[in-house]
């Protein structure tokens, strides 16, 4: 994706939600419940005023504080939809705030709204600060990972298209706000309380862009800044990857993302695999360039092997500075495939890697509710390829080993009529070779791939060594019958068929669990194996994309790739609200993982 494509709020458009809200300051009349429907539009000393008059009357007053409110720093509050009981969906607020205010000049001076880039930094930057200042109240924004993303919960809109004075920019904040009840009665000094000491306090302290929280923020411009960059020398270079020198990457834990502060071995390159990128910030870098074709990475137990392969899969994406991986970029199309028992597979030529089944059953658009590990491994990689990735990570450990090998003893146990399974360690050369889709995999226990690797990296003890020259000498000295298959065949892209029309009454419901699984309606999609997606954000937005390509793009004539194409520039010209305005806190994926998720999403149809 160029960096034209990250909008950074490009395309958003200040709005209030209509329809059949209903706001107003007369509450009830003559016993019976009544309500302006006009929307306030009044200063926020004025709503500080009306919580307090609220006070213990029934909860579903509190509609009347729709409106906008402006603060006398010059921002507005904005309550667009108010929560229907103290046990719904929190109150959906809105900030915004004129770009050219005198606690914002940084902005100004050095030109961080010049460039798409530097207003997704800021956005990101600018939600990380503001949900660091809402812990601890009824106030919340959307809580952001170790990654810099474009983001909904803060968007930068134009005044005007390419416009690039400050004064021409708006910066909204999409929070929540839970307004506090005793039983079923308002809390309106304590709603009061909330909007005029912690919501002032927060949004006063996150827009001042002076001292300490200036200096961040430069450093998380830089740190994207310096990220396209080396992306862009990725590509141009034709590696897979580039790690710097001194990029810590070993995580805190297993459930956390963080560093580890303390011991962990900085990465240094071997000099067979050093490079030197010059980059906008960060200056001439020095590190291991990963490069095209096939890639293994070996090495003894514990010794660093997956935590480098984590490291290069996170690539994909920038990083927040001191995360330890700001200088590791990898091809943003790079996707790890591992097993997944019990998936759907729809329509996927599996011929590469299956040509029959018992009863004859048809491998070049194979279909199951529920597929077999090596099965699930050989469709993720044939639809990652459809999607368009130029790159395949795996890890021995998620993988399914009767797909990765098949070694002497069992080719001459089983004839190859009988064994439908052509093992990836066949087709990895041809997968490089024919198609340009290069490999970098973490194998330790099967030396069948050096025999077609490029390049060996071996790890110990947590350091990275050069061992091509050496494998290759094993590889004379321990030689092997060659089983490598020079071509690798592969079908045309999939056309998905439209959803068919509703049949069943009910809710309609599009929303994520984590990062393990989407909701459509009644139907739940498992996406706990799609690597790619890091936040619960892009989860959300994956469903919401999914719903879109069904019901509104989904044609019976074009390829799913070309939807994806379509959706893609859609996101570039409108931003993340295209797939839902201003109602969830969305994350942008990469096409390549609402592939998968369209790709396990049971009911798809193709042809």
């Amino acid at each position: 994706m160029s960096d034209d494509r990250h909008s950074g709020g490009n395309g958003h458009r200040a709005r209030h939600d209509g329809g059949d809200r209903r706001g107003g300051d007369r509450g009830y009349r003559g016993g019976r419940r009544r309500y302006d429907d006009e929307p306030r539009d009044g200063a926020l000393s004025d709503l500080i005023g009306h919580l307090h008059a609220l006070d213990g009357r029934a909860y579903p007053a509190y509609r009347a504080i729709l409106g906008r409110y402006l603060a006398p720093e010059g921002w507005a509050l904005h309550i667009d939809r108010v929560q229907a009981d103290p046990y719904a969906p929190p109150t959906r607020i809105r900030v915004t705030a004129p770009a050219s205010l005198p606690s914002l000049a940084l902005l100004a001076r050095e030109g961080l709204l010049a460039t798409a880039d530097r207003r997704l930094a800021l956005a990101d930057f600018l939600t990380r600060e503001i949900h660091a200042g809402f812990k601890g109240t009824a106030l919340s924004i959307a809580a952001p990972g170790q990654e810099i993303l474009e983001r909904s919960a803060v968007v930068l809109l134009p005044a005007a298209t390419g416009a690039e004075d400050a004064g021409a920019w708006t910066i909204e904040v999409r929070a929540r706000m839970a307004l506090p009840a005793q039983g079923r009665s308002i809390q309106g000094h304590e709603a009061a309380r909330i909007v005029g000491r912690d919501l002032v306090r927060e949004i006063e302290t996150a827009l001042s862009l002076t001292g300490a929280r200036a200096e961040r923020l430069l450093a998380h411009v830089e740190a994207l800044e310096d990220h396209r960059a080396l992306t862009a020398a990725v590509r141009e270079a034709g590696w897979v990857s580039f790690l710097a020198d001194g990029s810590l990457l070993p995580r805190r834990s297993g459930v956390s993302d963080e560093p580890l502060r303390s011991g962990g071995v900085a990465l240094r390159a071997p000099e067979s695999l050093a490079a030197t990128v010059v980059l906008p910030h960060a200056g001439a870098v020095r590190g291991t360039a990963v490069p095209k074709g096939v890639t293994v990475i070996v090495g003894g137990g514990y010794h660093g092997k997956s935590t480098l392969l984590a490291a290069i899969e996170k690539g994909v994406y920038p990083h927040v500075p001191d995360d330890g991986r700001e200088l590791v970029a990898t091809v943003p199309d790079a996707v790890k495939v591992r097993a997944a028992d019990g998936r759907a597979v729809t329509g996927v030529d599996l011929t590469p890697f299956i040509s029959h089944l018992p009863a004859g059953r048809d491998t070049a658009a194979f279909t199951t509710r529920n597929a077999s590990g090596s099965t699930s491994q050989a469709a993720a990689i044939v639809e990652a390829i459809e999607a368009g990735a130029t790159a395949l990570l795996l890890d021995e450990d998620t993988s399914a080993t009767n797909l990765l090998i098949r070694d002497a003893r069992m080719r001459s146990l089983v004839a190859a009529e009988r064994e439908p399974i052509t093992p990836l360690v066949d087709r990895v050369g041809a997968l490089s070779s024919r198609l340009g889709v290069s490999t970098v995999m973490v194998m330790g226990g099967s030396g069948d791939y050096l025999d077609v690797a490029d390049h060996v990296l071996l790890l110990d003890s947590y350091e990275l060594r050069d061992a091509t020259e050496q494998a290759r000498a094993v590889v004379v000295e321990q030689p092997r019958e060659g089983t490598a298959l020079e071509d690798f065949p592969l079908g045309s892209g999939r056309v998905p068929a439209p959803a068919p029309a509703r049949a069943r009454r009910g809710p309609i419901r599009t929303r994520a669990r984590g990062t393990d699984a989407l909701t459509l309606d009644r139907e739940e999609v498992d996406i706990s194996d799609v690597a790619g997606i890091v936040d619960p954000g892009q989860a959300e937005a994956a469903a919401h994309a999914l719903r879109a390509l069904l019901e509104r793009r989904f044609d019976a004539a074009s390829t799913l790739r070309e939807c994806l194409d379509d959706l893609e520039a859609l996101l570039d010209d409108e931003g993340l609200d295209a797939l839902d305005e201003g109602g969830a806190f969305l994350v942008r994926p990469r096409m390549v993982d609402v592939a998968a998720a369209v790709n396990r999403y049971r009911p798809l149809e193709v042809g």
